[in-house]
């Protein structure tokens, strides 16, 4: 029991007997399952689970979470299972410890899927008990602090395991003491020879700074005091990695970094606060755009100071941060404050437990749009680095947003509903581009359309998690009904003159084992996917020996299929073009011209990917074109030439210019157009210009072959 001695001080602190002894209970099971176990460093076993215990309790954390803590390696590790803890010690005890758990029972194809996974469980437990994080986070603490008997690449992977994904929930936790830590710890482990050397320059320039950082606190002090403020002021010296972070991402030097000098006062109330904010300013100059006031408006985690930079004694800059006795305390255990051990008189959200609990509900959200854990853990890592910027809606509300968001970002944080349906947005009532980075305090309108849907390349420059995943999942969701109906539509065409409905279920049943899908349904969308071939599916449902005929129709192309039909950009088919498809698995069918050279060779080698295609008889839609044209290039000819497609109705999306030869240019134009007709007319305003030579339409097949030449 020697080893409970030092825990059970900490416990009767604060804890009454009868809990100390339930805790007491959880130890003898934890050193009984454990027994005869031991550490790579030597040590029984049961010194870990103790020492997890020990940092929870110094969060004076209640006495069910000390007991999943002492419990938590006994279902991963022994023969203990939930249930029996269940019956034992409770089911909140039980449901703890299980959360903590690995998913060892379970194969995967990788470890890499396998520790996905892990993660993916680990944060889902936690939405249900935030506890179950609180645990693991002492527990990654103390197997950080025992590092060093471990292999140096196991210790590599764990301290970026640790940097990547433990300490960034910390922070968004607002549980500022485990996540300094795990920094320092990681930074050490992942880059022990810059640890070492950054270690040796701080711990010098710290000589330095003592008589300066001294008479600033003094000065400080007595400000405050003739201000009558009673408040306590701290130095405050930066950690190692965070000094590391900023000379590597802003591109420091690490004098700059360490010339700032950084204070924290502490204050009896928030009232004060502002009190001592307008004292300071009146001490030192401050620096214009350096004030954030997180106690009006806290931070994602919770987080509430005053921040302030100033110019002070011999032009120092000088960071002082503001807050009471009850924010400091919060600012270093965050969400954990609210488990820790007080009557039920006193129990009240904190602000990081409001917060905590909004980003709980922002993982519920994730999980259930997200298509595999591995997209699951992408999206939460963009949600764990929320350097927050404020935005107003029209009526005032304000909304969070990670640093860099964009107005579909808002639009998303507003309602999935705006966020799929936004066609364009107002800032400060200016026109303003969807993918352009908000800043802090504009007024935000989104504008929206019914028939409007999201575009996958807003994929490209959304960053925060709720909007990605809500539009991954729209877009795989109407991905998949595209698939259907195209598979439809060339399962009936395969099938000629046999009708689907009259096939008996049998049979329909017989291919879908064959193929070894799920449904039928599946089958037929994986045929729209390009995945599986029509008129094999058509042969096996008829019967393998069976011949279908060619009706001689052809699979109608409207223009309206979205994202299962696209058209090739080597010979830009349009409407009044022969055309084939050209089945590609996973994304479909590519639409080329009959004549293209680039599937000449897939046509001999792979006949049964090709397939004969025709337009509708209204094709809808407008469909890109491309033109070559040489012309003497004067003064105006550019213009002019732009003036005449555009009298067309035309649209041009791209160009480029080249030189023949003196004077002489080819122009190639990639432009809109909805079908041949009004491609001829096009091509008729151009050449009848007295510049224009000669004018052809163009393809990059044509282009490289006259390169090649």
């Amino acid at each position: 029991m020697y080893l409970f001695e030092g825990l059970k001080q900490k416990l009767e602190a604060y804890l009454p007997a009868d809990k100390v002894a339930e805790t007491q209970r959880a130890f003898v099971v934890a050193r009984d399952a454990h027994d005869g176990q031991m550490r790579s460093s030597g040590d029984p076993y049961i010194t870990h689970p103790v020492a997890v215990a020990g940092i929870l309790a110094d969060m004076r954390l209640d006495h069910e979470t000390l007991m999943a803590a002492l419990l938590h390696d006994v279902i991963e590790d022994t023969h203990h299972s939930k249930e029996t803890l269940s019956v034992e010690f409770g089911e909140t005890v039980g449901e703890l410890v299980e959360g903590v758990s690995k998913l060892d029972k379970i194969h995967f194809s990788s470890k890499q899927e396998a520790q996905v996974e892990n993660f993916r469980k680990m944060l889902m437990a936690m939405v249900q008990d935030i506890r179950v994080i609180l645990i693991k986070l002492a527990d990654r603490t103390h197997n950080m602090r025992t590092l060093g008997s471990l292999r140096p690449d196991k210790r590599r992977r764990i301290a970026r395991e640790t940097l990547e994904i433990y300490s960034p929930i910390a922070h968004r936790l607002g549980i500022h003491d485990i996540k300094n830590e795990l920094e320092d710890l990681g930074f050490q482990a992942m880059y022990p020879m810059r640890h070492r050397a950054l270690k040796a320059a701080v711990k010098q320039a710290r000589g330095n700074r003592k008589e300066v950082i001294e008479n600033t606190r003094k000065e400080v002090e007595t400000r405050l005091a003739a201000f009558g403020i009673n408040a306590q002021t701290i130095g405050r010296e930066k950690h190692l990695y965070s000094i590391y972070r900023k000379m590597k991402n802003k591109e420091l030097m690490f004098n700059e970094v360490m010339d700032i000098y950084a204070f924290r006062v502490v204050v009896d109330s928030a009232d004060n606060c502002y009190r001592a904010l307008g004292a300071m300013h009146g001490l030192y100059k401050p620096i214009e755009g350096r004030f954030k006031d997180y106690v009006a408006i806290p931070r994602t985690n919770g987080y509430q100071s005053l921040h302030t930079s100033l110019i002070g004694p011999h032009g120092i800059p000088v960071e002082i941060q503001i807050r009471t006795a009850e924010m400091d305390k919060m600012a270093d255990i965050g969400v954990a404050a609210h488990w820790m051990y007080k009557d039920d008189s006193e129990s009240s959200d904190t602000t990081a437990q409001v917060r905590a609990r909004k980003w709980m509900q922002s993982l519920i959200e994730l999980q259930q749009s997200a298509s595999s854990s591995f997209e699951f853990i992408e999206n939460v890592k963009t949600d764990l680095f929320p350097d927050e910027i404020y935005v107003f809606t029209p009526d005032g509300r304000i909304i969070e947003l990670p640093l860099g968001a964009t107005a579909v970002d808002f639009a998303y944080a507003v309602h999935t509903g705006v966020g799929n349906t936004c066609v364009g947005v107002k800032v400060e009532r200016r026109t303003y581009s969807l993918s352009k980075p908000l800043e802090n305090g504009q007024t935000v309108e989104i504008i929206t359309s019914p028939r409007a849907k999201p575009n996958a390349s807003w994929l490209n420059f959304v960053v925060s998690a709720r909007a990605r995943s809500h539009i991954r999942h729209y877009l795989k969701h109407q991905r998949s009904e595209e698939a259907f109906i195209m598979g439809n539509r060339l399962l009936r065409h395969a099938l000629g003159k046999t009708k689907l409905d009259e096939i008996p279920q049998k049979d329909i049943e017989r291919v879908v084992h064959e193929t070894k899908h799920e449904d039928f349904e599946s089958l037929v969308a994986d045929i729209g996917l390009g995945n599986e071939l029509s008129a094999i599916v058509a042969r096996r449902l008829l019967g393998e020996a069976a011949e279908i005929p060619d009706s001689g129709r052809r699979v109608a192309i409207r223009g309206t299929e979205g994202l299962l039909v696209s058209y090739s950009r080597c010979c830009h088919p349009i409407p009044g073009d022969e055309i084939v498809a050209v089945l590609s698995p996973g994304r479909g069918m590519m639409i080329h011209q009959a004549g293209c050279s680039n599937i000449r060779k897939l046509s001999k080698e792979e006949p049964q990917r090709i397939l004969v295609m025709k337009w509708d008889d209204k094709p809808q839609g407008e469909f890109k074109a491309a033109l070559r044209i040489e012309l003497i290039n004067h003064q105006g000819t550019l213009a002019n030439l732009t003036n005449n497609v555009a009298s067309c109705g035309s649209n041009i999306v791209g160009l480029q210019t080249e030189e023949k030869e003196s004077g002489i240019y080819y122009i190639d134009i990639e432009l809109t157009i909805t079908d041949r007709i009004q491609l001829a007319d096009v091509m008729r305003k151009i050449r009848i210009m007295p510049e224009v030579q000669r004018v052809s339409r163009h393809s990059q097949s044509k282009q490289n072959k006259s390169q090649n030449v």
